[in-house]
């Protein structure tokens, strides 16, 4: 009986985290008549919570493809390609059995621990807002986080169905440890530092990294190889603040989402498959 009932729940999870958000690259759609939001929620002030007992892992698969869950959300950063969902799943269960509020800040995300609280700040329009965590997606090829509706909008990226990004984790942990760290470590969470969304501030310039290196030489035959394949916007950042300076090759400016996929599709062609996404 007890085999029975396990084995019965973690069926349940599976179709729940696959119901949720294991189908977000269908074609979502904004809520239609009266479900039109005209006051937008305020984002959500972030708090120590507990581990969710649901959508923690450690593993899990969907569609063919292995996920494993960070241990912690401490020092989390990275930048990437927002994507948002509405009202075909609005009402569904969420991957930690918390129903998807279009409404609500919320958010997807493949591997932060459930719930996590972010910053994601559009590099296109420097707008920012805080969301929360706690559902599993987006399982589309070069995304990185699905918002909900409502922080989509705070976000102004309805019409364009996607953005780059930049996602950065709120903890409460003291850093340190041994744990890796995508990019730069995030401080941890210091509740006089949260800044609303400013739709005023400058747009930052988007490059594709795909290497530092060292030894100018490496650098220059890395370029080289990126232009021969028809990247003529590659050249070579010299990054003076360490010491010896590294030689950074990049791809750039990236204006559009759609430019970025091309690029990114293309540097696997190559064999590229670590590129990542810098902000200036």
């Amino acid at each position: 009986m007890r085999a029975s009932l396990l084995q019965r729940a973690g069926l349940a999870l599976l179709v729940s985290l696959l119901a949720s958000c294991g189908s977000h690259e269908i074609r979502d759609r904004a809520p239609s008549g009266s479900g039109v939001i005209r006051d937008l929620p305020g984002d959500p002030i972030p708090k120590p919570e507990p581990r969710s007992r649901y959508g923690n892992g450690p593993e899990y698969e969907v569609l063919g493809k292995r996920y494993t869950v960070l241990p912690s959300s401490t020092g989390y950063r990275e930048r990437g390609v927002a994507s948002w969902y509405g009202e075909k799943f609005h009402g569904r269960l969420t991957s930690n059995r918390e129903p998807y509020d279009m409404y609500a800040m919320t958010a997807a995300h493949k591997t932060l621990p459930l719930p996590t609280y972010v910053r994601v700040r559009n590099l296109r329009n420097n707008k920012s807002i805080i969301v929360r965590v706690n559902d599993r997606g987006p399982f589309v090829h070069n995304r990185i986080i699905d918002l909900s509706y409502a922080a989509a909008m705070k976000l102004d990226m309805i019409a364009d169905g996607t953005s780059l990004v930049e996602v950065t984790a709120i903890t409460f942990e003291e850093p340190g440890g041994d744990r890796p760290v995508r990019q730069t470590t995030a401080p941890p969470y210091k509740p006089a530092a949260v800044e609303p969304a400013n739709a005023d501030a400058s747009t930052s310039l988007s490059f594709v990294q795909v290497g530092a290196f060292g030894n100018r030489e490496n650098a220059a035959r890395r370029e080289a190889l990126l232009k021969q394949s028809g990247i003529v916007n590659a050249f070579i950042h010299t990054d003076t603040s360490v010491t010896p300076p590294l030689y950074r090759v990049r791809i750039g400016p990236i204006a559009e989402v759609m430019q970025y996929d091309i690029l990114v599709d293309k540097l696997e062609g190559m064999g590229i498959n670590d590129p990542y996404l810098i902000a200036e």
